[in-house]
């Protein structure tokens, strides 16, 4: 019977609790958050038991870290006396971005540990996961793990170069993908098209585009080409958006995410 337990039940504490809900791996969730409501609401959707902090430490075969990076210190002297009165075996699940796994072990012990980077569209179940563990977790735990989370979307285990990397991409994507809707729709409206239509077009563009992409594997510069017939429309939209210099703000934008050690 597995436990799992999740301390931060957030934009991404919830998603990867309603992915391991999904999965029907785990017998029993745990949710503990500061906003009790916000983990009881939670806990109606994944039929999970609210509790505390503690609790989860005391209890949980995967313990989910989702506090904020800033908040790690208050937690762990709560819980980690808590956790080193254990007997049984655990493993702790870090969801916070730019602490490591050398960092984690510094702070929480040399314990089996899992780091997870999931982005927010893992919450509709179509994100990207990317995860590290260290040489604690058994191959049969990384399996669990992997099923556990597969709801979530894309997960795929990696190394933390390839982690740091991706941050821009994955995790701040969604945002500026988010502004490029956003933009499309106010430029719709401009010509006439209802709001609530623009929205809905676009985002199902985007999401259509992407999944061409995924299915076919061309490059992205291939299927451009196809849509822009000699003269038309879309090479003139292209031109502008070159001319404004689209792909340079979009290149500038992800290195500056890096250089802020995502």
């Amino acid at each position: 019977m597995k436990t799992i337990g999740f301390i931060g039940t957030g934009n991404m504490g919830g998603a990867l609790a309603r992915a391991a809900f999904r999965s029907n791996k785990a017998d029993v969730i745990l949710l503990a958050n500061r906003t009790a409501a916000k983990a009881e609401k939670l806990a109606e959707i994944v039929n999970g038991t609210v509790c505390e902090n503690k609790d989860v430490a005391r209890k949980a075969e995967y313990v989910f870290l989702g506090v904020e990076p800033q908040g790690l210190a208050e937690l762990l002297e709560e819980i980690l006396p808590v956790l080193k009165k254990r007997k049984d075996r655990y493993i702790i699940v870090s969801m916070m971005a730019g602490n490591t796994l050398a960092q984690l072990r510094e702070k929480i012990g040399d314990v089996p540990i899992i780091r997870i980077t999931p982005n927010m569209p893992a919450a509709v179940g179509s994100g990207v996961s990317l995860y590290v563990t260290n040489d604690k977790v058994t191959q049969e735990e990384n399996d669990y793990f992997y099923q556990l989370m597969e709801p979530s979307g894309l997960v795929e285990e990696t190394d933390e170069q390839t982690m740091a990397h991706a941050g821009g991409v994955k995790g701040c994507g969604p945002a500026f993908t988010a502004m490029f809707v956003e933009a499309l729709a106010d430029g719709a409206v401009t010509i006439g098209l209802p709001r609530d239509k623009a929205y809905r077009y676009a985002a199902q563009m985007i999401k259509g585009t992407a999944e061409m992409l995924l299915q076919t594997e061309q490059h992205p510069g291939t299927l451009k080409d196809s849509v822009c017939s000699p003269g038309g429309s879309t090479i003139q939209g292209v031109r502008t958006l070159e001319k404004s210099g689209f792909r340079s703000a979009v290149i500038e934008a992800l290195i500056a995410t890096f250089e802020k050690k995502f």
